[in-house]
């Protein structure tokens, strides 16, 4: 029954947060993408601070084994990604937003071998990270006809570097809070950061929104949803999975993704996206082998017992 459930959330994380690629794009028809992000983090902190506050948790950060990860994750995770990202997808479909963050399982690695100088890239894993990056390539195609869809695409893969940065970065081993409040005061650092732009940059201001009955449901369903509730999920599996698996995700997404982009939005994507989003899974797979092989064994064991 454990495994049963492990394997809905899982799923219905993924499908999730591929819907959110398509709500961001139906609420970018009226709103910012900065100010959208912003919203989105603003909502989505006030409902994990009521669910950490409701469940007793303490909420009092106590000094920088948890100030550390709350300012770089909120930063970099939530306000500069979230704001890169939402530009990007000004002129990126939803799905093909989706699978080149699928390079952010491919960059961890090697970002992290460059943080830590003395342990470095086998040659099968500098061969993943270059097959990822022909997946990218294949997937962005440049088209000098078209400098609107390579900039969005270029701030996309910079809201995946951005995301990774981060990722190695945050350092959570010395935090006193609980799991849940931490991620509620990331959520709100980012949360705030964005605000903060979208008052100084041009064009991210409220004067610039419109927020018919149809955008406020896309931006609930963001803040609540993909938000949320599947932060609360994502970091349960996270726990209970293991960070290979939940890596994995990025790569469980962008069919969902695709999927919603189709039936809401009509997008069609075409061969290209699909031998890049090919070609990234295998230059994680190339990367991650030894430790994916492992993990197989081990549930093949585990069905066998």
């Amino acid at each position: 029954m454990t495994a049963r459930r492990d394997v809905a959330l899982y799923l219905g994380l993924a499908a999730s947060w591929g819907t959110a690629f398509v709500a961001t794009d139906a609420a970018l028809d009226t709103v910012p993408p900065v100010l959208l992000a912003a919203v989105r983090f603003d909502i989505a902190a006030l409902a994990l601070f009521a669910v950490a506050a409701a469940a007793g948790r303490s909420l009092r950060p106590r000094g920088r084994g948890d100030w550390a990860p709350i300012l770089l994750g909120g930063v970099c995770n939530i306000g500069l990604h979230h704001a890169l990202l939402f530009a990007g997808q000004r002129t990126v479909p939803p799905a093909v937003a989706a699978t080149l963050l699928g390079l952010v399982p491919v960059l961890t690695p090697a970002v992290a071998r460059v943080a830590r100088a003395d342990d470095r890239l086998a040659p099968r894993g500098i061969a993943g990270v270059l097959v990822g990056f022909a997946g990218v390539a294949l997937i962005a195609h440049p088209d000098p006809s078209n400098l609107s869809a390579s900039v969005g695409v270029a701030l996309v893969l910079a809201s995946a570097a951005v995301w990774t940065v981060g990722a190695v970065l945050v350092d959570e081993d010395d935090a006193e809070l609980g799991g849940l409040a931490l991620q509620a005061w990331t959520l709100l650092v980012g949360a705030l950061a964005l605000d903060a732009a979208a008052v100084v940059l041009p064009g991210q201001s409220l004067a610039a929104a419109t927020f018919p009955l149809a955008t406020v449901g896309w931006v609930l369903y963001l803040a609540l949803v993909p938000g949320a509730v599947g932060f609360l999920v994502y970091f349960r599996l996270l726990d209970r999975l293991g960070p290979i698996e939940m890596g994995l995700i990025e790569y469980v997404i962008p069919p969902f993704a695709a999927l919603f982009g189709w039936v809401l939005l009509g997008d069609v994507i075409d061969a290209a996206t699909v031998g890049g989003f090919v070609a990234v899974l295998a230059g994680f797979c190339l990367l991650k082998g030894d430790a994916l092989r492992r993990r197989l064994r081990g549930w093949a064991d585990a069905v066998r017992a």
